[in-house]
């Protein structure tokens, strides 16, 4: 695994403090939350999972392993914050409930994200991943899809600015494979657009 994420938003030592839903909480308050004014790649995930608090490394188990694999990156490129912010709709982990996680705490986004996300101005593709990020968003408005299978289908005409995919879990294998023209359409053109922001990245890199 990639070294722990840095940040150089002052704003997010801040919202590492955060002890709003404490209560509600399993553990200890740890949000997760990675993100630089020079990311161009936005990840809006759904919160935290149990090994991402154990380590304070967002994406750090096989759901990771496998998102980064749809974006056709490696771990380096992933956990760079001048590239990928990584903007959760809850910052810590929600504990289990009876089919996988629980869902992210609502007040994370409510909080939080009309603070977080203005910073961001060199964001040239988000990415919502998994429903709850795709329900609380006006992604869900914008695709015209009523579930999130139509939302990820709607791909094509929400890039190049955004795009929404399916959690990464194992648990959706099923989903993989009742819907094939998701990896034989979706992940193509979701990671020939990372290719291109990336390097767009490099290229600023080297006139900075």
């Amino acid at each position: 695994m990639s070294r722990r994420p840095t940040t150089s938003l002052p704003l997010l030592r801040e919202v590492r403090r955060c002890r709003v839903c404490e209560l509600h909480l399993p553990n200890e308050p740890r949000p997760l939350v990675v993100a630089s004014e020079s990311s161009r790649v936005l990840i809006i995930g759904q919160a935290p999972g149990r090994i991402a608090h154990e380590t304070g490394v967002p994406w750090s188990d096989k759901s990771g392993e496998r998102l980064r694999e749809w974006l056709g990156v490696t771990d380096a490129q992933f956990y760079d914050e001048s590239l990928f912010a990584i903007v959760p709709m809850g910052f810590c982990y929600p504990g289990k409930g009876k089919a996988g996680d629980k869902p992210p705490r609502p007040e994370c986004a409510t909080l939080w994200h009309p603070k977080i996300l203005p910073t961001l101005t060199r964001i040239e593709l988000t990415v919502y991943v998994g429903r709850y990020a795709f329900e609380r968003s006006t992604i869900r408005l914008a695709a015209e899809a009523e579930d999130l299978t139509e939302g990820v289908r709607a791909a094509c005409s929400l890039l190049p600015r955004r795009i929404v995919l399916p959690h990464p879990s194992p648990r959706n294998r099923h989903w993989i494979k009742r819907n094939p023209w998701f990896e034989r359409d979706v992940l193509p053109a979701l990671r020939k657009r990372i290719g291109g922001v990336l390097g767009t990245a490099d290229k600023a890199r080297a006139l900075a």
